[in-house]
């Protein structure tokens, strides 16, 4: 059937290890944060730079950082980009293995402190399915008694082995803001990589995929109508912090998001599931 072990990184970060007939993949306790993913006999699927020294009260630069709840710079002075949730300590709530599939919950209580930034009664869990394919549900429900509004992101780090050769398809019909302005629409399905690329998509379908050297990634969301492309080039790889110089080279961001006027509006007592399923495609 496969195990489910929790276990301690070396820096002290607990994390969970699964290890099935289908797939490999480690979880870590802090940010709910998948960091490593693999289908039997593929390659990895995530991510994860190796200038990153998984230091306790750091998100790990790869993997799935759960940006929650907003997704950039909060309006707010002083508050952490992409929100709180991806330097907490989550609970692993439950584990269950059924037809090979492996399937986690961790949930997140907003501590005092993090009243500040988030004074609302709500509950969010992230759920991952881990078999052949890697499937995350960011999952928020309103306790409360009035509406909750929020921004949210699946931050998802992939392996493209050569930006030069990558080509992102799946974007015809959509628009996009990129450094702040737009929206533009988007005129062709496919994007290629030659600079800097920080684009907030909506209007989006749902299925991307990222050609690569090694085969083809295929990415899709659910109750999402926006994403994020990201590679950050050559100048800016010089300013990220745990990023080496020449990781560009390596890695893309496609991120399932909530975000722009695809942002979240929970109602009392609503949940909203934001999904991504990622994999190779045969």
């Amino acid at each position: 059937m496969g195990s489910v072990t929790t276990k301690k990184h070396a820096n002290g970060l607990d994390y969970v290890e699964v290890n099935s007939a289908l797939c490999q993949a480690r979880i870590f306790l802090q940010g709910a944060q998948i960091d490593y993913f693999q289908p039997v006999g593929k390659p990895p699927l995530l991510w994860v730079s190796s200038a990153d020294d998984y230091q306790p009260g750091n998100g790990i630069r790869g993997g799935v950082p759960v940006c929650w709840p907003w997704f950039g710079m909060s309006s707010e002075p002083n508050f952490p980009q992409h929100g709180f949730a991806r330097t907490r300590i989550w609970s692993l709530e439950s584990v269950e293995m059924r037809d090979q599939l492996v399937h986690l919950r961790f949930s997140l209580k907003i501590s005092e402190q993090d009243k500040i930034y988030w004074p609302h009664n709500t509950q969010v869990s992230v759920l991952f399915t881990l078999g052949e394919t890697l499937s995350i549900s960011l999952v928020n429900t309103n306790l409360g008694d009035k509406t909750v509004t929020l921004t949210q992101a699946l931050h998802s780090y992939f392996p493209i082995e050569d930006i030069h050769q990558l080509k992102a398809s799946g974007f015809n019909g959509s628009k996009y803001i990129e450094f702040a302005e737009g929206p533009y629409p988007q005129t062709t399905d496919e994007v290629h990589f030659d600079r800097e690329t920080d684009r907030v998509y909506t209007n989006l379908g749902p299925v991307q995929r990222l050609h690569t050297p090694q085969g083809i990634i295929k990415v899709s969301r659910e109750n999402s109508r926006s994403a994020v492309l990201w590679n950050p080039w050559i100048d800016k790889s010089q300013r990220l912090g745990r990023f080496n110089p020449e990781d560009y080279l390596t890695m893309v961001c496609l991120e399932a998001a909530n975000v722009l006027e695809d942002k979240l509006v929970l109602a009392p007592g609503e949940s909203h599931s934001l999904v991504t399923h990622i994999c190779w495609q045969d």
